[in-house]
């Protein structure tokens, strides 16, 4: 106990080591701060979104490669952790970067970060509308009506983002136990249910489906490889708990198991889920060509009934995870702003004294997204929430080279989450897995357009760089607080 209340201590004076003050309300415990990573990852939702993609670019066998992706990306989790257990300040990887490289290269870090999560709730939102609350509600598949939908989403999300932490927190606690009672429910139904209707076999989960015949199905960038994206875009914002990091209670521990916790229950999860989706399907062809094979299997297996509870609580998941994503943008905005090296930075940087939550930052994440549903045509809005799958590979694969390069003067917290001896062989392991995710996100042709996009968001960026550069050096040249303050 007396050691727990000293890492507690030592957390709340974590924000003030770091040279700031203590702005944000810390009211999230364990398991609040395992939702929100949680939340972001949200197994059902990413399922939901690109199961299609495996049935028709590798068949149902592709399931098979979700457990590459939960190692690879538990192994990125591990590594992530080591560092939000040394440095647990919002803003994450920015923070990591700016104290341990230096400032110029933090800001590189946050820059990524700020684009991924800000197209990401407009992707998340954007799903919710046209996946299930239209499905839902009887809607006919609508463009138009979609967009309205997410921007009353968006508005909503911002305005309990803004109202307390503490509610967003009781929203992903809720949707996150729904989520797991769900998936894991809704697994031993489908179990259950294929001998006694005598539809769906064992055998799919070798069946090659539709893909049967396709050519290049093993090359690079071929079918098989494509159903590693069903992986590598759902796992991923497991980094979410760290920017929250000032708003925690424990941060040395909470926040590092919070990250490591996510990805594997998720990645566990998920498979078992996988599994019984796979086994449960009937008529393979049709249920590939249906535009929501999840929702189908369930009507077919369970009855219309389930499939609308699943589409209830998909609903929620969605919410709960946009919801999350940006809270967390937010203070990626705010922790980049309290240091002067964000667009309009001094309004960004406030906090309410009442709420305890950074107000402007979040309207601009909610402004960002209204622009983006209201100004970009459908063909041009895929293509940006394609980018941005590319975004966070080459963020965490970048936080390992960080990690590898500093790890060695990072200072250690009695009690803090700690890999000891194994940091390196898992750090090394970590770094050869980004560079394999990577690949496979950029090596489909059709990725090329979401490339120049991930290119176009770095010059817009670097324009703002250069404009510090010239006009306001010192502040990409300075850092708050001792700089060796997290170091030993």
């Amino acid at each position: 106990m007396a050691e727990a209340a000293k890492n507690t201590q030592a957390g709340e004076d974590s924000v003030e080591l770091g040279g700031y003050r203590q702005e944000l309300k810390r009211t999230l415990g364990s398991f609040q701060v395992f939702a929100i990573s949680f939340a972001f990852i949200s197994v059902a939702v990413g399922i939901f979104g690109t199961y299609d993609d495996v049935l028709q670019n590798a068949g149902p066998v592709g399931i098979w490669l979700w457990p590459v992706a939960a190692v690879g990306q538990t192994l990125v989790a591990l590594v992530v952790a080591q560092l939000a257990a040394r440095i647990p300040l919002s803003g994450s990887s920015y923070q990591w970067a700016s104290r341990l490289a230096n400032p110029k290269v933090g800001w590189g870090f946050g820059w990524l970060t700020f684009c991924y999560l800000a197209i990401a709730v407009v992707a998340v939102d954007n799903a919710l509308a046209s996946q299930a609350f239209m499905p839902l509600a009887g809607l006919r598949p609508d463009e138009d009506t979609a967009r309205v939908i997410t921007l009353v989403v968006l508005l909503i999300q911002a305005v309990l983002a803004v109202a307390s932490t503490r509610i967003v927190s009781v929203i992903n606690a809720s949707a996150v136990g729904l989520e797991l009672v769900l998936v894991v429910v809704v697994a031993i139904a489908l179990f259950i249910a294929v001998p006694i209707t005598g539809h769906g076999t064992a055998g799919n989960l070798t069946s090659r489906g539709v893909t049967e015949n396709a050519p290049e199905y093993f090359a690079v960038g071929g079918g098989l490889m494509l159903a590693m994206i069903m992986g590598l875009a759902t796992l991923v914002g497991f980094d979410a708990a760290a920017n929250l990091a000032e708003e925690a209670k424990d941060p040395y521990r909470s926040v590092p198991r919070a990250i490591v916790g996510s990805v594997v229950a998720a990645g566990l999860l998920g498979m078992l889920f996988l599994i019984a989706l796979t086994v449960a399907i009937n008529d393979i062809p049709r249920i590939t060509a249906s535009g929501s094979p999840v929702a189908a299997i369930m009507r077919e297996q369970l009855g219309p009934v389930m499939e609308r509870t699943l589409l209830v609580a998909i609903a929620f998941a969605f919410f709960g995870a946009g919801m999350v994503v940006m809270a967390a943008c937010s203070r990626i905005v705010f922790a980049m702003s309290r240091d002067a090296r964000f667009p309009a930075h001094g309004l960004m940087r406030r906090v309410s004294p009442r709420t305890r939550t950074p107000v402007p930052a979040t309207v601009l994440i909610l402004v960002v997204g209204v622009v983006l549903m209201v100004a970009l045509p459908g063909a041009a809005l895929l293509k940006l929430i394609t980018a941005s799958t590319i975004l966070p590979a080459i963020i965490y694969g970048s936080t390992i080279v960080l990690y590898l390069v500093v790890r060695r003067r990072l200072d250690r917290k009695r009690g803090a989450f700690s890999l000891g001896r194994f940091e390196l062989p898992v750090a090394i392991c970590a770094l050869v897995w980004s560079v394999v995710s990577l690949c496979v996100l950029v090596a489909p042709p059709e990725a090329l357009v979401p490339v120049l996009i991930v290119v176009g968001l770095l010059l817009v960026g670097g324009l703002f760089f250069l404009g510090m550069l010239l006009f306001d050096r010192e502040v990409l040249e300075t850092e708050p607080g001792e700089v060796s303050v997290f170091e030993h």
